[in-house]
This record gives C-alpha cells, structure tokens and sequence, in this order.
C-alpha cells in the first residue's frame, strides 16, 4: 500500500520546531473541512495514504474539524488509523479545543481546565489513541486566566495524553504571556498555529514571526493558500461549486475584479517558475525562516499530490521576490 520507508522520506523536506527535537514535514495534511461524516470514508482514507507515502507524517486535526462539526474528522481519522497502527510512531498527529463544541458552560468557547481536560479524553477515544503529539489550545480566551489554560495543557503532558503542547490564533503579547508561564511550568511548547499567505501578512506586522525565530517556536501556518484563493480556482472568476460561490467562507467578498487581476499576475510569475500558484503561493510561505509547516487541506488525492511539491522550489530570486511583493502591494 506504501513506497519503502527509505524512499517515502526522500520525498519531503523535515524542519526542526523551532529549538525543540521534533521535526515536522514542510508540508502537513489539515483535516478542517473535508473528513467529516459527510464526505466520501474511501477518498478520505486515499488522501491520508497519499499524503503519507509522500513523506507527510504530521496531521493536524481539532475537537471542531469536520462536518458536522462535533468531533467527526477525528473520528473518521480514526477508523483511517485502524489500517495503520504500525505506523503510528512514524506519525506527529496534532488535535486542538477551545471553540464551542458541545451545549452548555462547559463546552463553549473557552480555555478552562475542565473544558480542555474533557475535549482532549473525547478526541483520544474517537481517534482510539493513548496520546496525541502536540495538544493545542485552539483560539485566546480572554475571561479565562492564561495560567489555568497553560496549566491544563501542562497536566495533559504531565498524565501522559500529549507529548508537546502548543497555541493556536494567538498573537505576539498573548503568545509572551503564555510562553512566561510555560518556562515556569517547564512545558514542552514547541509551536503556535496562525493563519498566513501571501494575502494575509498579519503575523509579520505583529511580529509574531520574528518572536518565534528568536524564542524558539515553530509556526504551523494554517489557510497559506487563503481559503483557496491562491489556486488556479478563480483566475477566471466565481465557479458555482466553490466555496466561495457556495457562500462557504467569509472572505468571500474580497474576490472582485482587482483580486482576480491580482491572482493571475501571480499565476503568470508561477508559470514562470515552472510552478502551479498554489505551489509558489505555499514555497513563499515557506521561505519565512520561523515557518516550519504550512497546513494545506484537500478535498482529493491529486491536490495533496501538487502541493507537497512546492518543496522542489523553495528558493525565489531577487526579482521574482520583487515582482510578487509589487503584486501584492498594488490596488489594480
């Protein structure tokens, strides 16, 4: 069902997170929004094998991935898994909570002890795991105290139900905040999980990519092709069966005509490379020195397949750094 283990790794490219001992692929497989139960069980399986023997060993998942959204994609990750358990220690697999995921005080968005500490029992019981690689603490709560959240996520390593820890879509202060506790409480955090692409430069005006770089955490950038944007999608405008002409994203009003220009100067500098746009699109990501992982999700076999190969490109020249930031920069 696999290539040999020699060759499956010569395939991808492994980073170290941030000063940590675990490496992770360049690229990793996300499970937001196509292994839930209404998907299709048999493509999802070939996406995951895909992705595998192509030297994609980590998957991240969280308590919400997947529809519905109450624990599915771990779920159906799961059952992947009961064809591959032999492989397990050959695998960093990833879930995260903190984002309403079942009715009453105790289950919606927050950072609590109790709500973190139940999350993290139910994905290891739908994945049917002893222990996840990395437990994330999903999105800042602000009424909850970062030291009872950074506590919990210490005590999930502590009883042995994570082997690391790590914060997602939090910014620089709230990220040095956490991170003081963390040292105090020797917990191993290795990384944060924020959004990042070409056309969502947040973390570079914050400073959270440069605060990584010297503090010594990786970033697991998640949505590097900004919500499919930076695909050959919609470089001739609207298709009815994408998301955004399904309504299914909330940056959909962003594609007018300017963007669609935007996206099919940056094809043209792609094809140029001898690369697909996503394919430059994640290689630029990755070209950040603090970035160890980009995220792709995938909704088939063959999108896994093209995008992992933006590694065979990582390097861009001078003026094709150029030309794409003038891109990038212009309002026509």
């Amino acid at each position: 069902m696999f290539t040999a283990k020699e060759n499956r790794y010569e395939k991808m490219i492994y980073r170290r997170c941030g000063k940590s001992g675990l490496k992770l692929p360049a690229v990793s497989l996300g499970f937001w929004q196509n292994f839930g139960h209404k998907g299709c069980f048999a493509n999802m399986e070939n996406m995951v094998h895909t992705a595998f023997d192509l030297g994609i060993t980590h998957f991240d998942l969280a308590n919400n991935y997947g529809n519905p959204y109450n624990g599915s994609a771990e779920e159906n990750f799961g059952r992947i898994l009961d064809g591959m358990r032999h492989y397990r220690d050959e695998m960093c697999i990833s879930t995260k909570a903190g984002y309403d995921m079942w009715p009453g005080p105790y289950g919606d968005k927050n950072g609590s002890r109790k709500y973190l500490t139940a999350s993290l029992d139910q994905s290891l019981k739908r994945m049917k795991l002893d222990y996840v690689d990395i437990f994330y603490h999903h999105v800042f709560d602000p009424n909850t105290p970062l030291e009872e959240t950074a506590l919990a996520l210490d005590n999930a390593v502590k009883q042995g139900k994570a082997l690391y820890v790590g914060i997602s879509n939090y910014n620089k202060a709230q990220t040095e905040e956490i991170m003081s506790i963390f040292k105090d409480l020797h917990t191993p955090f290795v990384v944060n999980q924020p959004s990042y692409a070409m056309l969502n430069r947040w973390i570079e005006d914050d400073g959270l990519d440069k605060f990584a770089a010297e503090s010594g955490f990786g970033l697991a950038v998640f949505s590097p092709l900004y919500q499919g944007f930076l695909t050959n999608k919609y470089l001739k405008g609207v298709p009815e069966d994408s998301r955004v002409g399904k309504g299914q994203t909330w940056i959909g009003n962003q594609l007018d005509d300017k963007m669609v220009a935007r996206l099919n100067k940056l094809n043209d500098i792609a094809a140029e490379r001898g690369q697909s746009l996503s394919q430059m699109a994640l290689s630029w990501v990755l070209k950040n020195e603090a970035v160890t992982t980009v995220l792709i999700g995938a909704s088939r076999p063959e999108q896994i397949t093209e995008n992992a190969a933006c590694i065979e490109k990582l390097d861009f020249t001078e003026s094709e750094l150029a030309r794409i930031e003038a891109v990038l920069r212009s309002d026509s």
